[in-house]
Order: structure tokens, then C-alpha cells, then sequence
């Protein structure tokens, strides 16, 4: 039975936090040791601003080179991480699939929209079934425009020629979020899978009944 809400028509999910549990330290701990030299060496090569780079379509091969320039003893280091990449992953956010699939079985078209790099994102593919479940995915590093520039709400809108006033959107980055609303979308500001659902009970893209 199609359930889907007469206030809204799609819902478009972030990926890295929400879906994904993605993050740099499970390789570096590898590496390093322990997570205190792993969260030091991040902070060290300010791997936050570099990774965003390659969100937006930077190359690695030349995101790697710029960086070892800079800290040359660390090549290695800066090296590991497009090389294994596939072990930063995590795992799935828990129980938020859960939640994706709902939507899904409710009828209501589902997108993600994900700051990701374009050379690392089949390992997500690879790993993660649930990805298949969206209708439409947008990837930063290969649109080259990264959350929070708005200009990649207007792509995913476009593309998939998404109302946003009747669309709802999730993500854990209160800037990302902001853009959203600033577009018009209906936002939620992820949590928890348990959180996500009683949102989405309380907007009406799930009933009530769908919560525990």
C-alpha cells in the first residue's frame, strides 16, 4: 500500500554519519596505535580541510602530493588513506537502514546526498546493499560542489525534479542543515535512528504506528 504523505514527497538522506559510520581514526588507530596518535596526526596535517577538498572533486593523486609536500615524513601516512580508504568504514549507522527501509516500503521516493569523494565512493557501494534501495544518489566529489554550498541542493532538486518545500532532508552537519533550509527543504537534524523515526511520525512521512 502507498502511504506516502500528502505533505511530502521524497525524503533525501545524508550519508556519512546518518547512514555510514565513516571515520578517519579506524584506519589511523591502525596505524598509529592507539586513537590519542591517530586524532593527533589528523590534527597535525588538518585533515579535515584537506579531505573537504577532494568532497568537492579534488583528484587524490594530487591531494596526496600537496600534502606529503608539506609533511614530507608523513607520506606514508597521507598515502594510506585513498589506498584504504575501505577501512575507514564502519559499518552502518545502527538501525538507521532500518528506518531507510520504511520510507522505502512506504512508498515515498528516497535520495541521498553525500560529501564523498568520487575515487573512494564504490567502496560504499561495494559494502552497504541498502545503497541500491535509493531512487537517485548525488555524490559531491563527482558533482565537484560540496555541502554546504547550496548549488548542490539546486543539483539534487534539479535532477530529480524534487519540490523541496514537500521534501524532507537529514543530516547530522547543522551547516548542511541550514543550507537545506535556506533551499526550502523540510529538515530533520539526525541523531539517532530512534530520534529519526519519531520525526518523521511527528511530520507524518511515517504513522505513528511505525514507531516502537
Amino acid at each position: 500500500m502507498n502511504r506516502t504523505s500528502p505533505r511530502w514527497s521524497a525524503v533525501v538522506f545524508d550519508l556519512g554519519g546518518v547512514l555510514i559510520d565513516w571515520n578517519p581514526r579506524y584506519l589511523y588507530r591502525q596505524l598509529l596505535g592507539d586513537v590519542d596518535a591517530a586524532d593527533a596526526f589528523l590534527d597535525e596535517i588538518g585533515f579535515a580541510e584537506w579531505n573537504a577538498n577532494q568532497d568537492a572533486g579534488r583528484p587524490y593523486a594530487e591531494a596526496v602530493e600537496e600534502l606529503a609536500a608539506r609533511y614530507p615524513s608523513r607520506r606514508e601516512l597521507v598515502e594510506a588513506y585513498p589506498a584504504r580508504f575501505a577501512e575507514t568504514l564502519g559499518g552502518e549507522v545502527q538501525g538507521t537502514a532500518a528506518v531507510l527501509r520504511d520510507v522505502v516500503d512506504a512508498g515515498i521516493p528516497t535520495y541521498a546526498l553525500s560529501n564523498w569523494p568520487a575515487e573512494t565512493f564504490h567502496h560504499a557501494l561495494a559494502r552497504f546493499e541498502f545503497l541500491s534501495w535509493f531512487d537517485g544518489i548525488v555524490i559531491s566529489g563527482v558533482e565537484g560542489i560540496a555541502k554546504p554550498d547550496p548549488r548542490i541542493f539546486d543539483i539534487i532538486a534539479a535532477r530529480y525534479a524534487l519540490d523541496p518545500t514537500t521534501t524532507v532532508y537529514i543530516d547530522d552537519s547543522p551547516a548542511n542543515l541550514r543550507a537545506a533550509a535556506a533551499k526550502g527543504f523540510g529538515i530533520i537534524a539526525f541523531s539517532d535512528s530512534a530520534s529519526l523515526r519519531r520525526s518523521f511520525a511527528e511530520l507524518g512521512v511515517l504513522g505513528r504506528e511505525a514507531v516502537p
